[in-house]
């Protein structure tokens, strides 16, 4: 049994098998599920539900591909707002559509989000939003060697 740290009730193994297959394709039918499992479907369904309610599953979601969108140009800003100016800066940011993600950090800057772009001219129109309120660093991204995943690994304190 795993507890995740007394968070959620005990995950068992049916559990994190049931994980780990909604992680490849979210798509999985319950009746794939169950036989995956070897539980009827209305268990399975449970199981989930459970694993919602307990917030261990957040949602299902399809990811997209920026460059296939005409987004080849990925960056993570770093944002640090001048004094008094917070507030305004975090309204800029969740107004900008192409700030796919931004999370509110410690250290010297406040925030960092990621913006997809068609180009060097847009990244920089992105930039000249923020910066009348916030100093910014910016960092290219050139690839990604770890792709987006799980925390159920980490979680389970897999190598």
């Amino acid at each position: 049994m795993f507890d995740l740290r007394n968070r959620n009730p005990a995950l068992d193994a049916t559990d994190i098998k049931l994980l780990r297959r909604l992680e490849r394709d979210a798509r999985a039918s319950i009746a794939e599920l169950a036989r995956l499992v070897g539980l009827s479907a209305p268990s399975v369904a449970e199981r989930l539900r459970r694993l919602q309610e307990n917030g261990v599953i957040r949602g299902y979601e399809t990811r997209l591909d920026a460059a296939a969108l005409g987004l080849p140009l990925s960056a993570w800003l770093r944002i640090r707002p001048v004094p008094g100016e917070l507030a305004r800066v975090a309204e800029i940011i969740r107004a900008l559509p192409q700030v796919a993600q931004c999370d509110r950090v410690t250290g010297e800057d406040c925030f960092i989000a990621l913006v997809h772009v068609a180009s060097v001219a847009e990244l920089e129109r992105v930039i000249d939003r923020i910066i009348p309120f916030a100093m910014t660093n910016t960092a290219i991204i050139q690839s990604s060697p770890v792709k987006p995943r799980s925390p159920l690994a980490a979680a389970l304190r897999e190598e």
